[in-house]
């Protein structure tokens, strides 16, 4: 990608394609003094793009309006903005998830209008959405809404992880909802180990999601499963036990009163330690995108497209 687009502090989060387009949106991150936006970048670009790698890909950027209102008004309700994690585009709305500080309550899901140069939210709808806690009562540490999906003029939004022993949950948000402020209904998801980063639609009732492992250990060990669930715990350690990052993309079918999932395909191992945190469906494949870390440093964000047919 063009170094404006590759730079690693775009920390991008999430990818949506809308109107012959693909969308980037950064993570935003306010506190860092971070500029909100997304970009954009014409599939017939890209597909040029990757016919000839000598191609000066060109893109767009969308400058966010309204976002530091918002996050001042969430840090009036106790909740602390870490950025934005989620994205869908339908006709001119805009939906965008908020990531919150481990401590905080509540993420929160927005609402503003796509315009030709820029996006602004409005500063009226601003909606709550309670993370779920452990048996303990405890918020998982740096967990948030992650993902975002949308199927008949309904929202999913996926929370980062989903492997409470009690029951997980998908929120639907009926988009008709807004006019009275936004309310969500829990729907039961089959428990999933590891991160739910980003999911794309693929079917009427269909998604395929990013399932990512980080190798850390610390807080981050919240994401390792039980030596006992050895076909999980299998994928995410080495022959000497030792723990490795991990990603794979997993196919999520909704029946109407669950949603239940299996394995889609496997990275290939070299890209295992990219932090992947968008994911869109073009034609027989995916556009990934990760956010920032990569097995090494310089950070770069790097933009791949996943052919099912290689």
């Amino acid at each position: 990608m063009p170094p404006e687009l590759s730079f690693y502090d775009n920390q991008f989060s999430s990818l949506y394609i809308h109107e012959d387009k693909l969308f980037l949106m950064s993570e935003s991150r306010l506190e860092d003094a971070a500029e909100p936006k997304l970009y954009s970048v014409t599939l017939q670009a890209l597909e040029h793009k990757m016919r000839d790698t000598s191609f000066p890909l060109p893109y767009q950027k969308y400058h966010i309006y309204n976002l530091d209102l918002l996050r001042k008004k969430m840090a009036d309700k106790g909740d602390d903005y870490e950025g934005l994690e989620a994205m869908v585009i339908e006709g001119d709305d805009v939906y965008l998830t908020v990531e919150t500080a481990t401590p905080s309550v509540n993420c929160y899901l927005l609402k503003g209008h796509l315009n030709y140069t820029d996006v602004v939210m409005d500063p009226e709808i601003m909606m709550p959405m309670k993370k779920p806690v452990d048996a303990k009562g405890a918020h998982i540490y740096n967990a948030g809404f992650e993902a975002l999906g949308f199927l008949d003029n309904k929202l999913y939004s996926f929370f980062e992880y989903n492997s409470f022993p009690q029951e997980n949950y998908v929120k639907m948000i009926p988009t008709e909802s807004f006019a009275r402020g936004g309310e969500y209904h829990p729907v039961f998801m089959d428990r999933i180990p590891y991160r739910v980063t980003d999911i794309t639609a693929t079917g009427p009732n269909e998604f395929t999601a990013i399932n990512y492992f980080y190798k850390g250990g610390g807080k981050d060990a919240i994401y390792r499963v039980p030596a006992k669930e050895s076909s999980a715990d299998r994928l995410i350690k080495d022959s000497t036990g030792t723990y490795h990052s991990y990603c794979r993309l997993v196919d999520i079918s909704f029946n109407g009163s669950i949603f239940t999932w299996k394995t889609l395909w496997e990275l290939p191992e070299e890209y295992w330690g990219y932090n992947w945190e968008g994911l869109a469906a073009y034609k027989d494949g995916y556009f990934i995108i990760n956010d920032k870390y990569t097995p090494a440093t310089p950070y770069v964000s790097t933009l791949l497209y996943l052919s099912k047919d290689e």
